[in-house]
């Protein structure tokens, strides 16, 4: 996700995109109760799903 947003520094991509987004129920984790979990992903929510639709069409 850092190359496509085209950033380079981690901490910042999590403090001003991530965290923010889910928050906002825009994304969800995987393993919620597990945030290092090895095989940790994001999914976008329905609602962040329709956000996508909304700008991509």
């Amino acid at each position: 996700m850092l190359g496509v947003a085209g950033l380079k520094n981690r901490e910042s991509f999590m403090d001003v995109y991530l965290n923010p987004a889910i928050s906002e129920g825009y994304v969800r984790l995987l393993y919620p109760d597990k945030p290092r979990h090895p095989r940790q992903k994001y999914l976008l929510t329905v609602k962040g799903l329709a956000l996508y639709n909304e700008l991509t069409s």
